[in-house]
């Protein structure tokens, strides 16, 4: 039997990236899952496809998490496609490096509102659901403990990410439901390609300070969150594992 079979997981942001490797490998694992995205809802049918095709369930549900209403939406469609939810994966998030001089309100709660807002909203409707071996897992960042320069706002969230996994952890474990935070380093994705990250001086330095010597792949984090959804981890909460291939 695999690690999730019968379970029922939403992954936010699963349209591409870490967030669509994460679908797959929970679905790939047993689970049924939702698709969440903004707005890629061609990324997102093409993932549930995948899953669909390789004889999961998946459904794309469109849902911006940092609005009350849409969070609650979100999970409400887990419930009316599978009847009950297991797993939350809060992997929904943006980035935007700025110099202090360039920081903007707007550029501030852009990030805020999604990676730390949306977090907690997404997890405050899931709760109303989630039973007692239930998991939430967050996907955290390595820049927490970096902290490179220009990532003030972005920096702020993941740290913040992290404080609020030890929280819920306390908060929710009386119910038995687990909260832990799996923190890569950087990844090539298709943002990070956009961004600009992927063959730069950072991500030669990167790789240069990273102990087995190279970036992280999606999969590499992937199967580190699906992980901590299972019930292998069922000992572990509040914890923040380091996906970085070594770098600190």
């Amino acid at each position: 039997m695999s690690k999730l079979t019968g379970k029922v997981a939403i992954v936010t942001g699963a349209s591409k990236g870490i967030g669509a490797a994460i679908a797959k490998s929970l679905a790939a694992e047993g689970a049924s899952v939702v698709v969440n995205y903004a707005s890629s809802k061609e990324g997102a049918d093409k993932i549930v496809d995948g899953i669909v095709a390789a004889g999961g369930k998946a459904v794309a549900v469109k849902g911006n998490v940092s609005k009350a209403d849409d969070a609650k939406t979100i999970v409400e469609a887990a419930i009316t496609a599978f009847g009950k939810l297991d797993v939350l994966v809060n992997n929904a998030g943006v980035y935007d490096m700025k110099p202090l001089e360039e920081i903007t309100e707007a550029h501030f709660h852009a990030q805020f509102d999604v990676n730390v807002l949306g977090l907690l909203l997404m997890s405050k409707e899931a709760v109303k659901h989630l039973p007692k071996g239930g998991a939430i897992v967050n996907v955290g960042s390595t820049v927490s403990r970096v902290t490179p320069p220009a990532s003030a706002v972005y920096t702020a969230t993941k740290g913040a990410v992290d404080a609020v996994t030890g929280v819920l952890s306390r908060e929710l474990g009386p119910k038995g439901i687990r909260v832990n935070s799996v923190n890569p380093g950087l990844v090539e994705t298709e943002g990070t390609h956009t961004a600009g990250f992927i063959g730069s001086e950072f991500d030669d330095w990167i790789v240069a300070s990273t102990p087995l010597g190279r970036i992280g792949q999606p999969t590499d984090i992937a199967s580190v969150a699906t992980f901590l959804a299972s019930d292998e981890a069922g000992w572990l909460t509040g914890q923040r594992l380091i996906t970085s291939g070594g770098m600190q």
